[in-house]
């Protein structure tokens, strides 16, 4: 699990951009992977713990993608 920080977030569309170190370029959050009760958003500028993976394919043109998002309190 890594840090990251909402790049950019669609609620529209249910998936964003998160960046981190780890994850070069960014890395694909779709709604379905925020662990948390009720309407899952995120916010541009969120701390987040990521799980990631790289799925060997460009997910809407990103080389990552998330598997789960955990919102950091505060």
């Amino acid at each position: 699990m890594v840090t990251a920080v909402v790049r950019e977030w669609s609620d529209e569309e249910g998936w964003g951009v998160l960046d981190s170190v780890e994850t070069p370029g960014g890395c694909f959050g779709h709604f379905s992977d925020i662990q948390m009760a009720g309407f899952r958003t995120l916010s541009p500028g969120q701390e987040v713990d990521l799980i990631w993976e790289a799925p060997g394919f460009k997910q809407d043109g990103y080389d990552y993608r998330a598997v789960s998002i955990v919102p950091r309190a505060g």
